[in-house]
């Protein structure tokens, strides 16, 4: 009687606490689309961006309700990804793995929803700077995760994924190498998990000529390869350039769409290519370097850096439309005031907004030291929504309606998010992430 009332109370929650909506698509190139900005575009219009750029294919790091909603109907397809810290909580609850699936697969997936082809179960959970924090995690949680793709009628179109770097193998030689030791296990039972439920091997790999030569190290030869993230910055650090991105990534599709492989595999390339990655993310950590903020081909309000080809029937990239921006106004360094107490502005400025392109090797950093604290004081001031306080900075900062870009250094005009309700959105997160919680403690006290 008791489990029976307990039963009712967890179905209660469930519809209070995670209901919601009910709302819920071939080539070979695809982009990675990562959602760390400043001031996002509305995801109708990265959408319509891909579609006018004819890429069929795109990979997502996390479930965004907003996201999703946009992808519907397009045709695009979806490698949909979860981040590492749900890991823990999907390998030790089926019930939580069950929710995530209804929550984030089944709720899209219809005539006319979206077209999700993989969940990528974590992101790079064997790097080796996670010190194996997420190493057991990984082949529990793809258990439970299969099962409740299996309980959805869903295992035989979704097929579950992890994406893996390069370091996860030890070589001078990359066609010689192997898995790194303690490695070994898991990725034995994880290829073969990928070749009994005929999903292919993802691989995150940075230069393009090392990129699937790890292709016959557990006696699948065969197994069909995914570059899962490829790319090259264009700003932020030496050899991080908009010459040289455009170089590697017409340099990657031309090889990639030539068949020609490598010396391990001839004729063989990957199946697929996801070129990480599409935007700019200028909210991205620089722990790495400043260059992680620029791997975008095209900038963070969707105009292109430079001419790509894609193979996908466009000679050139189009630039996003409809983009709604700001005012044709920048915040710069008063010409008339003592620049001597700058410093403290500069910094409060630099902590907040993005001022990765000011240093050593960036496209601004030879502009001198009032375009550097023009440049500081407009990138704090654009993501302030131009509001004429944030450009005061004691009089030593202006409004103008002059662009002071300079050359190659482009100074950004912000844009407007009307179309998107970020809050509503971290609302829903917080709901589902509760929910997950209120459960997990309730099925623990039936038991």
């Amino acid at each position: 009687m008791l489990q029976g009332r307990l039963i009712v109370v967890v179905a209660v929650v469930l519809a209070v606490l995670c209901g919601g909506s009910t709302t819920v698509a071939e080539t070979g190139i695809g982009v990675n689309w990562g959602t760390m900005a400043f001031r996002k575009l509305k995801p109708s219009t990265v959408v319509d961006l891909m579609k006018d750029n004819k890429i069929g294919k795109v990979k997502l790091f996390e479930a965004e309700e907003e996201v999703m909603k946009a992808l519907m109907g397009t045709g695009i397809e979806v490698m949909l990804g979860i981040p590492n810290e749900h890991l823990s909580l999907l390998s030790s609850s089926p019930a939580a793995a069950d929710m995530w699936i209804q929550k984030n697969v089944s709720a899209y997936i219809y005539k006319h929803g979206a077209l999700i082809r993989y969940i990528a179960v974590g992101n790079e959970p064997f790097l080796t700077s996670y010190n194996g924090q997420f190493l057991n995690f990984v082949m529990p949680a793809i258990q439970n995760l299969q099962q409740a793709l299996v309980k959805a009628n869903l295992a035989g179109s979704v097929k579950l994924v992890v994406p893996c770097n390069a370091d996860a193998y030890e070589s001078t030689v990359p066609s010689q190498g192997a898995f790194r030791p303690e490695l070994t296990q898991i990725m034995t039972q994880l290829v073969q998990f990928l070749n009994s439920n005929g999903a292919p091997f993802i691989v995150n790999i940075y230069p393009f000529l090392s990129l699937y030569d790890n292709g016959d190290k557990l006696g699948y030869g065969q197994m069909p390869i995914v570059i899962g993230e490829i790319g090259w910055p264009s700003d932020g650090a030496i050899g991080a350039n908009i010459t040289a991105a455009r170089v590697f990534n017409q340099g990657l599709v031309n090889h990639v769409l030539s068949n020609k492989g490598t010396p391990l595999r001839p004729n063989s390339p990957p199946m697929d290519i996801y070129i990480f990655s599409l935007l700019d993310e200028g909210a991205k950590s620089i722990l790495p370097g400043n260059f992680e903020r620029h791997w975008g081909i095209f900038y963070f309000d969707g105009k292109a850096k430079y001419p790509l080809n894609l193979g996908l029937g466009n000679k050139e990239l189009k630039n996003a439309k409809n983009v709604e921006y700001l005012p044709s106004r920048w915040c710069v360094a008063s010409p008339s005031s003592d620049m001597s107490n700058v410093a403290n502005h500069m910094k409060i400025a630099c902590s907040v907004a993005d001022c990765t392109t000011l240093n050593y090797g960036g496209s601004c950093n030879g502009i001198g030291e009032k375009g550097n604290i023009s440049y500081a004081f407009n990138s704090y001031y654009q993501l302030q929504m131009q509001d004429a306080r944030s450009c005061n900075s004691d009089g030593l900062g202006v409004i103008t309606s002059r662009d002071p870009s300079v050359g190659a250094c482009r100074f950004i005009l912000g844009v407007t998010d009307k179309g998107s309700d970020s809050s509503a959105s971290q609302i829903t997160t917080y709901k589902y992430h509760l929910c997950i919680l209120l459960v997990i403690l309730i099925i623990q006290w039936i038991l």
